[in-house]
């Protein structure tokens, strides 16, 4: 009978690291992003508890949650494109 272990090769052959394809460099634009994101995130808790104890009121609340979710989703959207269609960067 045969084996279907017999047939597979000994060792495993590693192909070589593709190079990063970015526009701008990804460590910096991730970085960037991250920072971008965190600090609307902590906007938005900042202006949720003002609104909840009524010292902002209502209409500001959405406006700059939704302002802040545009640019949270632009940002990150920008980081995820800088990867998958910038140029191939060969070292």
């Amino acid at each position: 009978m045969n084996d279907p272990a017999s047939d597979a090769p000994s060792s495993l052959t590693l192909s070589p690291k593709k190079s990063t394809r970015a526009t701008f460099l990804p460590s910096i634009i991730n970085t960037v992003a991250f920072y971008i994101i965190a600090l609307c995130i902590l906007a938005s808790v900042v202006v949720c508890i003002l609104a909840i104890w009524d010292f902002a009121q209502r209409d500001t609340l959405w406006r700059l949650a939704t302002s802040f979710l545009v640019i949270a989703a632009g940002t990150g959207l920008f980081a995820f494109l800088n990867v998958k269609f910038g140029e191939r960067k060969d070292s």
